[in-house]
């Protein structure tokens, strides 16, 4: 009964922040709240046993995933907070408060990668997998992969739609999530 109520509390929060996007199903957010809510699956799923698990080679595969989610959320939005201008005013999609960004940015892990918060979401989406790896956890975080792809698709569209050519080229140089990988 504990984990039904927290999720439904996590899902009224992400619906709360996903509100705009919600209205918009093309857009990129719609399909991260998608994600966002699978994920929030396995979290339940865990949580009964989440700090009794054995050391296992899992949970080291889990804990160095969610570490480098943790590591590329942060360093992608402080790259964003620094470089990118933000403006409250741009609303040609619904965007969080942080993606608002009037310049592209190039510097910084975007030099690298096209979506790193992506890239995080889909490093702990698969982290939360490894916390206890079955199935049915394989489906829904393949599902959510799937999702966050889409949305990252999505986001692209917008950003040419926004920032045109310079957009494009950027793409040219960049890979969507992962150096050297994907």
């Amino acid at each position: 009964m504990l984990e039904l109520g927290f999720f439904i509390v996590a899902t009224a929060v992400l619906a709360y922040i996903s509100r705009a996007s919600l209205r918009v199903p093309e857009s990129h957010g719609f399909y991260r709240f998608l994600a966002w809510e699978l994920m929030l699956v396995m979290v339940v799923m865990n949580l009964d046993g989440w700090y009794d698990a054995p050391p296992s080679t899992t949970q080291t595969i889990c804990g160095i995933l969610m570490g480098a989610s943790l590591l590329l959320a942060i360093t992608s939005y402080l790259a964003l907070h620094l470089f990118g201008e933000q403006d409250d005013g741009r609303d040609d999609v619904p965007l969080l408060k942080f993606e608002k960004t009037t310049v592209l940015v190039n510097q910084g892990i975007y030099r690298y990668i096209r979506h790193p918060m992506y890239s995080s979401l889909i490093l702990l989406d698969w982290g939360l997998f490894f916390k206890q790896p079955t199935w049915w956890s394989g489906g829904i975080a393949t599902v959510a992969c799937i999702l966050m792809v889409i949305a990252a698709l999505a986001e692209e569209k917008e950003n040419i739609r926004y920032f045109g050519a310079q957009y494009r080229d950027y793409m040219g140089s960049t890979l969507r999530f992962f150096p050297f990988l994907i």
